[in-house]
């Protein structure tokens, strides 16, 4: 088992460059299969949910063929298989995604029921409504999807919840669709923005991607193309808040300051001092932190994937934050392990009620999911002592060379390899 090691205290400063967006990567990889020549995608992410998705696209017929650290050429064309393997799909929420894009491809799909992080129930009924609206039929299983059709058509659907799953999965269904579909309701995420600049580079037909409606021209063919990923969005958000935490000085390159706004904003109204440039955004912080609420909504308000950090940044903030969960069910799992540190928190449902303290202290904790994790480096930054930090690929599955970036800012980590026959003796 491999574990972080933090020594909490030092001030991070210096620059840092974002990656490729993880939430693009994710449906614009899958979406390959859409296309009727070789792709090349730059800018991507070295995380692992991107390498499971290559396994993925392995095993059912692509071809992959790396061109450098960050670009990759995909040929998806020749007898790929409608299935795909459960074993690497189940416990990666985005795997869904090749149903969207298998089923406008070939008419047919089959795909594991999404795992990822569990931090509630992950319902499908969006993306079923919107794949029967285009004429597939659909069924579940023993844990499988099945959709399948004669011939996709386009629809009229009207989304019953904003959902980005549902938005993208029948996005890639619709876009070789017989027709015009038009999408209601949608999710306006800017990785929603970009899967469809994507496919519009290989000559797709959608308009709308950002506003409450998308409406999407069936197209019969689909050409290569190279297409480089936008910024990640949460990876800067949370060097963001882990600079703020450290009373760092930080510039953070790479980035869409636009994308940026909800985050800056409430960091700004806790105290902490953002300037913006064309392509990055420095974060300094000398004085107190101030108390704040917020609520997570879906773009573009403050998003759901930065809650954790920004909750452990208030940790300790003067006085009493709120902090209100507007998205998932059940993602304050990890409270549990801030209150090891010393945070006081109370959590009744979707809201959490922080007393600010003078300090954290160092303690074993774990990452229960991808950005608690991101949360548990925070606190471990901040506090007094040594942190050790367990489940670990919860974290590298979001975040490239994360140990590598936090340490060029000056914290103290470190990455180990700790024997089973040492964890199962201290069991």
């Amino acid at each position: 088992m491999e574990k972080f090691i933090v020594e909490g205290g030092a001030r991070l400063q210096g620059e840092v460059e974002i990656s490729g967006a993880k939430n693009a990567a994710v449906a614009i990889i899958p979406a390959v299969i859409l296309a009727d020549e070789p792709c090349v995608i730059e800018n991507i992410p070295s995380i692992s949910d991107v390498s499971i998705l290559f396994k993925i696209l392995s095993e059912m017929g692509a071809k992959i063929r790396p061109i450098n650290g960050s670009s990759v050429e995909i040929d998806a064309t020749q007898n790929i298989s409608p299935t795909v393997p459960y074993e690497l799909a189940r416990n990666m929420r985005a795997s869904y995604y090749f149903l969207g894009a298998l089923l406008g491809k070939y008419n047919k799909a089959e795909v594991s029921m999404p795992g990822g992080c569990d931090f509630g129930v992950r319902p499908i009924d969006q993306h079923i409504k919107g794949f029967e609206s285009l004429g597939a039929t659909v069924s579940v299983d023993h844990g499988m999807i099945d959709a399948r059709t004669d011939c996709l058509m386009g629809g009229h659907i009207y989304f019953d919840v904003v959902s980005v799953g549902a938005t993208i999965n029948v996005m890639l269904a619709a876009v070789k669709a017989k027709g015009l579909t038009i999408l209601e309701n949608v999710a306006k995420e800017p990785h929603i923005v970009d899967l469809a600049n994507f496919l519009n580079s290989m000559g797709a037909d959608i308009r709308g991607a950002g506003t409450d409606v998308i409406k999407i021209h069936g197209v019969d063919f689909l050409r290569g193309t190279t297409y480089s990923i936008i910024p990640d969005q949460i990876e800067a958000g949370t060097y963001m808040v882990a600079a703020a935490a450290t009373c760092g000085d930080v510039l953070i390159k790479n980035v869409i300051p636009k994308h940026l706004e909800s985050i800056s904003a409430k960091l700004i109204k806790a105290g902490v001092s953002v300037v913006e440039f064309d392509d990055s955004i420095r974060i300094s912080r000398k004085g107190t932190l101030e108390k704040i609420s917020l609520k997570t909504m879906p773009h573009p308000g403050f998003p759901t994937d930065m809650q954790p950090q920004m909750t452990t940044l208030l940790t300790v903030a003067s006085g009493t934050s709120i902090v209100t969960e507007g998205v998932w069910d059940n993602r304050f799992k990890y409270v549990d392990e801030l209150r090891r540190m010393g945070a006081n928190i109370q959590v009744d449902g979707k809201v959490a009620v922080i007393e600010g303290v003078a300090s954290l202290t160092a303690a074993p904790v774990k990452a229960t999911d991808l950005r608690a994790g991101a949360a548990m480096l925070i606190a471990a930054l901040m506090a007094h002592g040594t942190t050790e930090i367990e489940e670990i690929h919860h974290i590298e599955r979001g975040y490239e060379n994360i140990i590598e970036k936090l340490r060029e800012l000056g914290a103290n980590i470190k990455k180990v390899e700790v024997p089973d026959a040492i964890i199962e003796k201290a069991i």
